[in-house]
């Protein structure tokens, strides 16, 4: 087994090896002067079990020819089995057609990989799980419950913690946690007028005195998390906290969150936390490196992955 990285996410890369014991390959990934982008494997991988950790987060389509050209680079040294670890997958969002005339994006990047060479995929937290099915290759969807559920018994009162659903559409993640917590359930009921606004409608169940925990897939202007919290907190919730999978925190999110409501904004390395999301005073990132790299390890040595949810 070998363990390769591109350049989006070097340190979670770094941790994973840690875990795994394992020294990080080395391969070159560098741009020439017209950006294209060059990639050498400096080691031998012939009848290796090669994963590569790339997310691709921003800036997004980077990142994404990296993963691809480091595949093709893998399947041309002869590697017996090529893992594309994405601890987030860009394009998740544009998972079905919300109208006419539109593409699905998640579908073409699905798409682009299996080409590239990768046998099998390992990622987490999709944005919606159908996305599994784009892949015509063996594709593994972790969760960060298990993570974000241990950092809550640590720091919350359980019996006065309410977990809750930004959306309509988070209701299974949201009672995914609440159940594993064993504690309420509410739900933002909210209506988007514009792609990257929303304006709270209604809040479904009482939070009166409670410590509201926001759960959700991918945070990216955060304007509905901050929105959601003025609306729980203006219905008497004593705290209102967000624990959020993948940071993607675009253009002014990181200063919208440091001056809202929020008591906290926790997120994962699934995306490597930039210089301002590292100073912000109220974020605070998790570590997957464990999960993934437990992962990495089960499946190099042909083991249930699911298993380690249950």
């Amino acid at each position: 087994m070998k363990v390769f990285a591109g350049n989006s996410n070097r340190h979670l890369a770094e941790e994973i090896c840690n875990y795994l014991n394992v020294p990080l390959g080395r391969a070159t990934v560098r741009r020439f002067a017209d950006q294209e982008i060059f990639v050498e494997v400096q080691e031998n991988v012939r009848g290796e079990d090669v994963f590569l950790v790339q997310s691709t987060s921003f800036p997004t389509n980077d990142h994404l020819m990296e993963l691809l050209i480091m595949i093709d680079a893998m399947r041309r040294s002869s590697a017996r089995r090529i893992t594309a670890v994405l601890p987030y997958f860009g394009y998740a969002r544009q998972d079905r057609r919300a109208s006419g005339r539109t593409p699905i994006s998640a579908k073409l990047v699905a798409n682009l990989i299996t080409e590239a060479g990768a046998d099998r995929v390992l990622t987490l937290d999709l944005h919606a799980g159908q996305i599994q099915g784009f892949f015509d290759i063996p594709t593994d969807n972790l969760y960060a419950v298990p993570i974000l559920t241990r950092d809550i018994k640590a720091n919350y009162d359980i019996s006065n913690v309410m977990v809750v659903s930004p959306d309509v559409g988070g209701v299974v993640r949201a009672r995914s946690l609440a159940k594993r917590l064993d504690c309420l359930l509410a739900i933002v009921d909210k209506r988007r007028d514009r792609p990257g606004e929303s304006e709270v409608m209604n809040i479904i169940g009482d939070v009166t005195g409670k410590d509201c925990l926001l759960i959700d897939d991918i945070v990216d202007s955060g304007g509905t998390l901050c929105n959601a919290a003025d609306a729980l907190l203006a219905k008497g919730a004593a705290s209102v906290t967000a624990y959020i999978t993948h940071g993607v925190l675009s253009g002014g999110a990181v200063t919208r969150i440091t001056n809202s409501k929020l008591r906290e904004l926790v997120i994962t390395d699934s995306i490597q936390p930039t210089t301002a999301v590292q100073s912000a005073h109220n974020i605070r990132v998790l570590t997957t490196a464990t999960l993934i790299g437990e992962a990495i390890n089960r499946t190099s040595q042909e083991e249930s992955v699911s298993s380690l949810f249950d």
